[in-house]
C-alpha cells in the first residue's frame, strides 16, 4: 500500500531538496517516521495526502541543514545541457531561469509551486498534503505564480538591449 506511493514522494522529495541522496534520505526518514505515527493516520483520509504532509513537515524541520548543503550544489549554469536542449540554447537559457526564479521564492510558496508541478493535485487534495487551508493554498499559489511570471518577465526586458527596443 505504501510502496506505490513512493515513486509520489521521492519526486517531491527531489524537487524540494535538488539531490537525489538528501532526497531519498527524506522519503526514507518519511516512511519510518510515518510507521512509526501510524495511529494517527485515519483510513477515512487519504494515504498520499498523509505522508505528503508527514514528509512536507520534516523537510520545514530541516530546512537550515537543507540549505547549507545547497551552497555545495553544483550551480545550473556551470553544468552541460543536456544534448537535445543544446540544439535549443534559447530553451535551456529559459530552463534555467525559470529554474533559478522558483528558487528565489519563499520557501512556503516555492514547496506549493513544486507539488502543483510535479503531482499536479487538485487544491483540496493538495492543500491536505502540506497540512493547509484549502485558501490558504491557494493564496500562496497565486502568489507564486505571480511572482514567477514577474520575475521572468522582468528578466526578459532586462535581456533585450536598447538597440533591441529601437529596432
Amino acid at each position: 500500500m505504501i510502496g506505490v506511493e513512493i515513486p509520489h514522494l521521492r519526486r517531491y522529495a527531489r524537487a524540494l531538496v535538488r539531490e537525489r541522496e538528501a532526497a531519498d534520505d527524506l522519503v526514507q526518514d518519511t516512511l519510518e517516521r510515518a510507521w512509526r505515527k501510524r495511529r494517527l493516520w485515519r483510513p477515512s483520509g487519504r494515504l498520499r495526502s498523509w505522508l505528503f504532509r508527514v514528509l512536507y513537515r520534516l523537510y520545514l524541520d530541516r530546512r537550515p541543514h537543507l540549505e547549507r548543503a545547497h551552497r555545495n550544489l553544483i550551480a545550473l549554469d556551470s553544468v552541460r545541457p543536456v544534448a537535445a536542449l543544446e540544439a535549443h540554447s534559447e530553451l535551456s537559457l529559459h530552463c534555467r531561469d525559470v529554474f533559478a526564479a522558483i528558487d528565489e521564492l519563499p520557501e512556503t510558496q516555492r514547496a506549493i509551486l513544486l507539488l502543483m508541478a510535479v503531482e499536479q493535485p487538485d487544491y483540496r487534495t493538495g492543500a491536505r498534503m502540506l497540512g493547509l487551508k484549502e485558501g490558504t493554498f491557494r493564496s500562496r499559489l497565486s502568489r507564486a505564480r505571480e511572482q514567477l511570471h514577474d520575475r521572468l518577465a522582468s528578466d526578459d526586458t532586462t535581456a533585450a538591449s536598447p538597440e533591441d527596443a529601437h529596432g
